[in-house]
């Protein structure tokens, strides 16, 4: 039996990181999402738009695929306005509903050997309270409703009955091109510097407070997830991710400012999720001027906006708690890469240039 791999929410941050990596590690590839994947691998693969609350549909595209031998679960759901449905029962029970509705019909079968899981530092309450520092895999699970608590139960059951094994990923901020998501800061960061260059405003940090944090590129999660396929002793374990330092958005802004070619300028604290929604028209102004693709400015951002202005601690008067985590684990069991994230933001940055997503002045200002 070939390695065949069916990747739910393909087309999201960590799908399309998923697929590229796969398919350059030589797997088949089976990409579930809504919209056809945009990646950077020029490897064929299969594509099945497939609505994961479908139970049906579910069963009737998952079932007649018994070549698959591996999964990457990565899709979510995610209400409106984001943050506040992290605790909403009704989206927990979708994202339960979701994972069985993909397991169900791939577990019957005969072939199946893992699974890949993916959290985040919610898994630790960091979303709720101040955590441990660092938060490792090791600890007691915080008790919380989670949708995370009840896909992991469940793959945990099925686990046990049908003899896959699994992998667990904490992955903190995650960097990629994607747009459309609902926590991609990559584009809402292209989008506020091509407004700032259109305007001639100042290239300013639009957040209250500075404070360090940690990210972790799509790639990097990507190749993590190959090798925990294929490295059965990182099975039934969980794993933080991290690129494997630390950062700050606001020390990251002057930087940035250099590399839009944009004047820096004084702090201004701006809500994002309010300010880019309001500039349509000149961002349609902008797509017709640089014969960019002609997608609308909700398209662009997803629920985006929102996770930024969280990112940038606009609204906040104080410092938030830490929520640094460990990733001592997955090194020690032989997952040793590491990226540098002012390089990533500016790779992807550039990605979305080349793929006429953001006005091509921004990157030739930026190599001038």
């Amino acid at each position: 039996m070939s390695r065949t791999v069916l990747i739910t929410g393909a087309s999201g941050l960590v799908g399309s990181g998923a697929v590229d990596s796969f398919l350059e590690a030589g797997w088949k590839v089976i990409a579930v999402s809504r919209r056809t994947p945009e990646i950077c691998s020029v490897k064929p693969f299969t594509h099945l738009p497939v609505d994961l609350l479908d139970a049906a549909a579910c069963q009737k595209a998952f079932g007649a695929l018994p070549q698959v031998t591996h999964v990457v679960y990565a899709a979510v759901y995610e209400k409106p306005g984001l943050i506040a449905g992290w605790q909403d029962p009704e989206q927990m029970s979708s994202n339960l509903a979701m994972i069985r509705n993909v397991m169900e019909p791939l577990a019957a079968g005969a072939h199946l050997q893992h699974v890949s899981v993916l959290q985040g530092t919610k898994a630790y309450g960091a979303h709720l309270h101040p955590i441990r520092i660092p938060a490792r895999e090791r600890y007691p699970r915080d008790d919380h409703p989670n949708s995370y608590w009840f896909q992991e139960d469940y793959i945990r059951e099925k686990s046990a009955k049908s003899g896959f094994g699994w992998t667990i990923f904490r992955p903190t901020i995650v960097l990629g091109p994607n747009v459309g998501v609902a926590m991609n800061t990559i584009p809402v960061i292209g989008l506020y510097a091509a407004v700032c260059h259109e305007t001639g405003v100042p290239f300013s940090y639009p957040g209250h407070m500075s404070y360090p944090r940690e990210a972790v590129d799509t790639r990097l999660i990507g190749d993590a997830s190959v090798w925990a396929a294929e490295n059965p002793h990182a099975w039934n374990q969980h794993y933080n991710l991290t690129n494997g330092e630390v950062f700050s958005w606001k020390d990251l802004w002057p930087t940035l400012a250099d590399f839009f070619g944009l004047e820096l300028g004084a702090d201004q604290p701006l809500s994002l999720a309010e300010f880019l929604p309001s500039q349509v028209g000149l961002w349609e102004k902008l797509v017709n001027d640089h014969d960019l693709r002609p997608l609308t400015m909700t398209q662009l951002l997803g629920e985006s906006h929102y996770s930024a202005d969280s990112r940038f601690g606009y609204g906040l008067k104080t410092a938030p708690h830490p929520t640094f985590v460990s990733t001592f684990k997955i090194k020690q069991a032989g997952f040793t890469q590491v990226r540098d994230t002012e390089e990533c933001i500016k790779h992807w940055l550039e990605v979305l240039v080349e793929r006429k997503i953001l006005p091509g002045i921004i990157k030739a200002r930026a190599r001038s």
